[in-house]
C-alpha cells in the first residue's frame, strides 16, 4: 500500500467516524427534544444518550442551539421530501398541490415533528431561522403552483404573492393545531377550506397586465 493510499484511506476514516458521531448527536438529540422539549434537554443528557463526550459534541456543534437546528432542518428535509413525492403521483396539478398540503398537514401532527417544528423552533431559533429553512418547502408551493395555473397566464409576481399567502396559511394551520381542542376535527375543517379555495383559483382569469 502506497502512502498516499494509506492517507486517503485514513482520511476516509476520519470522515467516516465523524459521520456517525454526528447522526449519533442528531438521533439523540431528536429522541430528547421531542420528548423532554428544548428548554428541558442538557446537553449532558444529549451526550449521555448519543454515548460521545462533550468534548466530541463540541467539535460537531458550537451549542445546543445549533444542534437543535440541524434537528429541525431534518425534520424539514423529511416533510419536503414527503410532500414533493406525493405531489409526483397526480398528473392533475391542483389534485397534486392539495395532496401535498395534506401531507404537510398531517406530517405537521406527528407528536416529535410536532413539538420540534411548532412548539420548540420559535422560540429556540425565530422566526427569520425557521422561515430560511422552510425555503424549499416554499419554493415547492412555488413550482406547485405555477403547474397548476399555467404557464404564461400569469406573471412571475402574482403566482409569488399567491404563494406567499398559501404557504403562510398553511403553516399557520399547522400552529392552530397545536393548540385545538380536536386537532382530526380541525384538520378535517382545514382541507375542506383549502379544497374550495383551489376550485376557485383552478377558475381565475389570466392577469393579462404584467
Amino acid at each position: 500500500m502506497t502512502q498516499r493510499t494509506a492517507s486517503k484511506r485514513e482520511r476516509r476514516t476520519q470522515q467516516e467516524r465523524s459521520s456517525a458521531t454526528t447522526q449519533q448527536l442528531l438521533t439523540a438529540a431528536r429522541k430528547l427534544f421531542s420528548r423532554e422539549g428544548y428548554a428541558a434537554t442538557s446537553l449532558e443528557a444529549i451526550c449521555d444518550e448519543a454515548s460521545v463526550t462533550k468534548g466530541a459534541f463540541y467539535h460537531h456543534f458550537r451549542s445546543k442551539e445549533q444542534l437543535f437546528k440541524a434537528v429541525y432542518e431534518r425534520e424539514e428535509q423529511g416533510l419536503s421530501s414527503a410532500i414533493a413525492q406525493t405531489y409526483s403521483h397526480y398528473d392533475d396539478a391542483w389534485e397534486g398541490l392539495f395532496q401535498g398540503m395534506r401531507e404537510f398537514l398531517v406530517g405537521s401532527m406527528e407528536p416529535s415533528t410536532q413539538r420540534i417544528t411548532l412548539i420548540d423552533a420559535p422560540g429556540a431559533l425565530g422566526w427569520e431561522v425557521m422561515r430560511d429553512i422552510r425555503a424549499d418547502c416554499r419554493r415547492m408551493m412555488f413550482y406547485g403552483l405555477s403547474q397548476a395555473l399555467g404557464k404564461g397566464r400569469f406573471p412571475r409576481h402574482e403566482i409569488d404573492s399567491l404563494t406567499s399567502m398559501l404557504h403562510g396559511a398553511q403553516c399557520e394551520a399547522a400552529m392552530a393545531m397545536v393548540h385545538a381542542d380536536d386537532p382530526d376535527q380541525l384538520l378535517e375543517a382545514t382541507l375542506r377550506q383549502f379544497r374550495y379555495l383551489f376550485q376557485s383559483l383552478a377558475q381565475m382569469p389570466p392577469t393579462l397586465n404584467p
